[in-house]
């Protein structure tokens, strides 16, 4: 049985050790950039989906909103989050791949 058809089907990259080392500086840079930029689009989002509430989103600690309120702006600023994260990180890993030839993951 060949490595492809243990795997599944896919294709699986892996990088040496050097790699990995190499991109951790490319990856916490990713993932501040990240943050910056779900941040953003999350206030986007946020000001189109509660036009009442343009400012900012409820926090936990915030009495004047319900319950039910504070868990989908949860919610959809966490999804945001993680899908901007992993096509941030996602992207950034596939750049590395270019530059180096080796898959900084695995």
């Amino acid at each position: 049985m060949t490595e492809y058809e243990m795997s599944g089907g896919r294709v699986q990259k892996s990088g040496g050790k050097a790699a990995k080392i190499l991109y951790q500086p490319v990856g916490i840079a990713s993932s501040i950039v990240a943050g910056v930029v779900a941040g953003q689009v999350f206030k986007q989002v946020y000001k189109r989906v509660a036009p009442k509430h343009p400012d900012d989103a409820p926090g936990p600690l915030q009495s004047e909103y319900p319950l039910w309120e504070v868990l989908v702006a949860a919610t959809v600023q966490g999804v945001i989050f993680s899908v901007t994260k992993a096509l941030v990180a996602r992207g950034g890993a596939r750049a590395f791949e270019k530059l180096t030839g080796d898959w900084p993951g695995d």
